[in-house]
């Protein structure tokens, strides 16, 4: 029976990771699709576009590299 559980705690845990991926993967293709849409509209601000674009890519994937860390730290001994 303890090893059943096991089992279906280690899937928990990846199901748990792919879930938290998904939100910043959506972000992401938003970030950069709403960018080159900007930078399209207004060429002559592409470098504020640009830099405002890669700031939130940094701040989305800050978001999944904190769902990968935060089952390791918050795993019960």
């Amino acid at each position: 029976m303890t090893g059943v559980l096991a089992a279906v705690e280690g899937n928990v845990t990846a199901i748990g990771y792919g879930l938290a991926a998904i939100g910043p993967g959506i972000g992401v293709g938003i970030i950069f699709g709403q960018g080159v849409n900007a930078i399209a509209r207004q060429p002559e601000l592409t470098g504020v576009i640009r830099t405002n674009m890669l700031l939130g890519f940094v701040l989305t994937e800050a978001l999944a590299l904190i769902g990968l860390v935060a089952p390791f730290l918050f795993k019960s001994v």
